[in-house]
C-alpha cells in the first residue's frame, strides 16, 4: 500500500467518517480511530475549540494535499468577498483546478488529480495547466488532453458509478471536456459527509 493511500484511510479513522465516500474505507467495517488507544478515543468528548479545530481539519483535509498556508490564504480571501464567509470558502476551494478535475470524474480521487494536474494532463481553455491549486472561473471549459484520454486511470474515474458529477458542472465524455457553468453554494457540493464551513470560519476568527 502506498504512504499516500494509507495516510488516506487513516485520516478516514481518525474521524471516524468516510471523508471521501470511498467503498474500500476501513470506516465501513471499524469507526474508530487508530492505534492502541483508538477505541477510547472514540468516547473522549472535545472540548470547543476541538470541535472548531477538527471542522477546519477535516474541509482541509477533504481537498487533498492542500497545506495549512494555502487553506488560510483562501479563507482570508473569502472574508474579504462579499457575502456569506462560509459560502465563499467553499466555493474558492471547489474552483481550485483539481478539486474540478475530481467532480468531473476524470480520476477516481482527489489526490489522483493533484497528480494528474501537475502531470500536464490538463488544459484550461486551451491551454496547458500545472498548477492544482489554479482557479477556475465560470465558463472555463477544464479539458483532459488528448493523450491522455486512454490513461487507465482515466478510463476506471469516468466508468465509476460511485460518483455523480454534480449540477453546477457541464461535461462531455465523448470529448473528455468538462465546463465550470457557475460557482456552487454549499448545500450543492456532493460531500460524502457533513462539512461545517461555519465552524472553520469561528476557529479562524478566535
Amino acid at each position: 500500500m502506498s504512504k499516500r493511500v494509507s495516510a488516506k484511510y487513516k485520516t478516514d479513522r481518525r474521524f471516524g467518517e468516510n471523508l471521501w465516500g470511498r467503498p474500500k474505507s476501513p470506516v465501513n467495517k471499524r469507526e474508530y480511530a487508530p492505534g492502541q488507544h483508538g477505541q477510547a478515543s472514540r468516547r473522549r468528548k472535545l472540548s470547543d475549540f476541538g470541535i472548531h479545530l477538527r471542522a477546519k481539519q477535516k474541509l482541509k483535509r477533504y481537498y487533498g494535499n492542500v497545506t495549512e498556508k494555502q487553506f488560510r490564504r483562501t479563507y482570508d480571501e473569502a472574508v474579504r468577498r462579499r457575502g456569506d464567509t462560509s459560502e465563499n470558502l467553499i466555493g474558492l476551494l471547489e474552483r481550485r483546478l483539481d478539486a474540478v478535475v475530481y467532480r468531473l470524474k476524470f480520476v477516481p480521487t482527489v489526490f489522483a488529480a493533484r497528480q494528474f494536474v501537475n502531470h500536464g494532463h490538463v488544459s484550461v481553455n486551451g491551454r496547458r495547466v500545472t498548477i492544482p491549486s489554479y482557479r477556475v472561473s465560470e465558463g472555463d471549459v477544464i479539458e483532459v488532453r488528448q493523450k491522455s484520454h486512454q490513461l487507465p486511470l482515466v478510463l476506471e474515474a469516468v466508468d465509476s458509478p460511485e460518483r455523480d458529477v454534480p449540477d453546477y458542472l457541464d461535461v462531455d465524455y465523448a470529448k473528455m471536456r468538462g465546463t465550470f457553468m457557475r460557482v456552487p453554494k454549499l448545500a450543492e457540493v456532493p460531500y460524502a459527509v457533513q462539512m461545517e464551513p461555519n465552524l472553520v470560519v469561528e476557529f479562524y476568527s478566535a
